[in-house]
């Protein structure tokens, strides 16, 4: 008869385990990526996982609540959220215990979130996240030093040949403001939007009147940066519309200025991401199919304008080169153990025998101890004795 006893290795839904050696791998990234945050000035902050719900969803906070395990403490009986983004963390920090550090201040953090639920591309609901957020400046200058540090992070492990994609999130409220639309003539065109329905965008923007009726071209223009540049120049933008293109092309010369290789893209239009950016949002793309290696924008910390970038090391994972790892070596029983501390110092993973069954090709070792070196192991009976 079948058993009705769960199954130990079934997770939720979106839940995974991650194994060797990917695990190891992803570790490794996460750290190198680490280091080219800190190589650029940015210092390492370590939020907690849970928190007061009041604190964690205050603020940008707010555009994850919805996604966001929520719990009773025992402790203080008060609610408390389980994060489901690191940047709204990260804020708080700025606001309160580091307040008084001179800015702008730059900081990197790396850690697990949890999100309520995934989606139909994407149904991981526990994700690594690693980032920078750059805060208490607002200038062009700062948001291409966050987006570069990024591309130079995943260049770093292996990740090249990305692209930058950068959208303008405001951009269509401007218009629609300009337009005075409201209710539900303002919903149906914003879903048309979302939706990249061309026919659609350009029927509601004609019965909204200007400066609505930029939309259309502006939904068309998405693609190389300067095509999409010069489609905003050439239409007549209300004075908020304006400034919003016009920070953009700065950002693009300030990003060119340091990396004039890296491919960019604008679309005026599109907004993805998380709902709290307030300037220019950006994504980088890994090269061919690899998908979203990271995303980030302009936003509001507290009070103070900020600028962040939020990489997948997940998503990282599998775009970058395959990692052999350093060579394991085994070590037969009564080997010297001053050898085996010798060649980890050199880089060397050991595993030592524990019994005469220990055997080197089921515990996955490409090196043998012989004598004092590591040597390949062919697959020949392995000595039980380092003395042998």
């Amino acid at each position: 008869m079948p058993s009705d006893s769960p199954n130990p290795a079934l997770l939720p839904a979106g839940l995974s385990d991650l194994l060797p050696p990917d695990a190891a791998r992803e570790a490794a990234l996460v750290e190198a990526m680490l280091a080219v945050f800190a190589a650029h000035g940015y210092e390492r902050v370590k939020p907690p996982l849970l928190e007061f719900e009041e604190g964690l969803l205050a603020g940008s906070g707010a555009a994850v609540a919805e996604q966001t395990f929520r719990l009773m403490d025992p402790v203080s009986q008060r609610m408390m959220g389980l994060r489901a983004d690191m940047t709204p963390q990260v804020a708080r920090l700025a606001a309160t215990r580091l307040r008084g550090v001179e800015r702008p201040l730059r900081l990197s953090y790396s850690g697990q979130v949890l999100r309520v639920r995934g989606s139909q591309i994407a149904p991981e609901r526990q994700l690594p996240q690693a980032g920078i957020e750059l805060i208490g400046i607002d200038c062009a200058a700062a948001d291409a030093e966050v987006a570069l540090v990024g591309v130079e992070a995943l260049a770093r492990v292996g990740v090249e040949n990305v692209a930058l994609d950068i959208t303008l999130p405001a951009m269509s409220p401007a218009l629609l403001d300009a337009a005075g639309l409201a209710g539900e003539a303002r919903n149906a065109l914003a879903r048309a939007l979302d939706r990249k329905d061309a026919a659609a965008v350009a029927a509601l923007a004609e019965q909204a009147g200007p400066p609505a009726v930029f939309l259309p071209g502006l939904l068309a223009a998405a693609g190389p940066a300067d095509a999409a540049l010069a489609a905003l120049e050439a239409v007549a933008l209300p004075p908020r519309a304006r400034a919003i293109a016009d920070n953009a092309q700065a950002v693009i010369a300030a990003i060119r200025a340091r990396a004039p290789d890296l491919r960019i893209t604008l679309d005026p239009v599109e907004f993805r991401g998380l709902r709290y950016h307030t300037g220019v949002a950006y994504t980088i793309f890994g090269p061919g199919r690899t998908g979203e290696m990271a995303r980030g924008g302009r936003y509001m910390s507290g009070e103070e304008p900020a600028t962040g970038l939020t990489l997948y090391p997940d998503a990282v994972l599998r775009a970058a080169p395959r990692w052999a790892g350093p060579a394991r070596v085994f070590l037969p029983a009564g080997a010297d153990p001053a050898a085996g501390a010798a060649l980890r110092a050199r880089g060397f993973v050991t595993v030592q025998a524990l019994s005469r069954d220990d055997d080197p090709r089921r515990l996955r070792c490409s090196h043998i101890l012989h004598g004092r070196e590591a040597v390949p192991f062919d697959g020949a009976a392995a000595p039980v004795s380092g003395k042998d």
